[in-house]
């Protein structure tokens, strides 16, 4: 079978009409770049933001048409908003805690307050890990703490919301492709006693991810809603390094129990944790705490310990600002080579002293999640009609 190219998907495209079905949607210049990968297509279609919903019928139809493609196993549309024709900002939303109420979990209206955003159907609590930078270790930090929920007797999934550099089908020693089910729902990948979803599971590892804003809104969105997780406790969300585009969509769009900061001791780390400190702030996340990665080194073979990066700065930054301090973890061998190797520290060595440590920053990540949805219990009253 020949292979699909851009020419052929947008020609396809050519039979949708537009707004208003006036011309096609190609004509109008309203198709972005179009990305195509294993036989899946990529692209947005761009319309005025007031009128989005209404136009939602343009977009299914677009991704019906290129799903018709031979070649074509799967499309990915997403509609962006063109920002001119709706020049006033939204306002930001507040997060729905985990362990709302079923019905503002389904977009209703708290009085007096944004529109609640909807959750992941029978997921307790999300949890975003992220860091200001790349290089601090973010990704194993992620899958050891999943690991160590996990251990600590929680139904846990982790999701990789990396689209650009996706780690977790190497971290976690999980190869093959996800299996569709019913609809368009598909069945996340399992090792360890986690659900794993991860784009490092649709794309081959050496395909450059070269994506516009929507089209990482629309990824993240769909790995989120579009994936059978279950019922977990709770769904680790391995963010991307910096403030982006997916940590705003994650931020504003999906009800964030909290977020976890991950850093190493320097003065520059630190510099850009503060960064994703302020973002969670300014959407109204919750930070559950800081952690401070490659903390310390203790030689093998002498048992000296050497304080290669310095040593305690997060603790500081973390007293500094208000937030608990979660816990340090030390740079060694064995989780350098057991993540290279796909068999994290947690399950590899369970009764290791670096497993401990997990186990232990795991336990203050759940209570810092527990109170805080304790507190929200607290602030809203329930009403009853005698």
């Amino acid at each position: 079978m020949p292979e699909v190219t851009r020419d052929v998907v947008l020609d396809k495209l050519r039979t949708v009409r537009g707004p208003d079905m006036e011309g096609n949607i190609v004509e109008l210049g309203l198709v972005s770049d179009v990305f195509i990968s294993d036989g899946k297509a990529y692209f947005s279609i761009t319309v005025p933001a007031d009128r989005a919903k209404e136009l939602e019928p343009m977009r299914a139809a677009a991704e019906r048409v290129v799903r018709e493609i031979p070649g074509i196993s799967a499309a990915m549309v997403a509609l962006t908003a063109d920002r001119k024709a709706a020049p006033a900002a939204a306002p930001v939303q507040r997060p729905q805690p985990a362990g709302a109420h079923a019905g503002h979990a389904h977009g209703q209206r708290p009085a007096g307050g944004a529109p609640a955003k909807a959750g992941i159907p029978g997921v307790g609590a999300i949890i975003a890990v992220a860091s200001g930078k790349g290089g601090v270790g973010k990704s194993t930090t992620s899958v050891n703490l999943a690991l160590a929920l996990k251990a600590n007797g929680l139904k846990v999934g982790l999701l990789d919301a990396d689209i650009y550099g996706p780690s977790m089908p190497r971290l976690l020693k999980i190869s093959g492709r996800p299996q569709q089910i019913e609809g368009r729902m598909i069945r996340p990948m399992e090792n360890y006693g986690l659900k794993v979803m991860s784009m490092g599971f649709l794309v081959d590892e050496e395909v450059a991810m070269i994506w516009r804003g929507p089209m990482i809104q629309s990824a993240l969105l769909q790995m989120l809603r579009e994936v059978a997780w279950g019922d977990l406790d709770v769904l680790v969300v391995d963010m991307p390094p910096g403030t982006g585009d997916a940590q705003l969509t994650m931020a504003q769009q999906v009800p964030l129990a909290g977020a976890v900061i991950v850093s190493t001791p320097q003065d520059l780390a630190l510099i850009d944790a503060r960064k994703g400190l302020a973002m969670f702030r300014k959407v109204e996340v919750p930070v559950l705490g800081i952690i401070e990665n490659m903390s310390y080194f203790v030689a093998p073979d002498t048992g000296k310990r050497y304080d290669i990066f310095g040593h305690g700065g997060a603790r500081k930054e973390a007293e500094r600002i208000g937030v608990p301090f979660l816990g340090e973890v030390p740079l060694t061998m064995g989780i350098r080579e057991t993540s290279d190797a796909g068999t994290p520290l947690v399950v590899s060595d369970p009764e290791g002293e670096i497993a401990r440590i997990y186990r232990e920053i795991a336990t203050k990540v759940w209570r810092e999640v527990s109170a805080a949805r304790d507190d929200k219990s607290r602030a809203m009253p329930n009403i009853v009609f005698e």
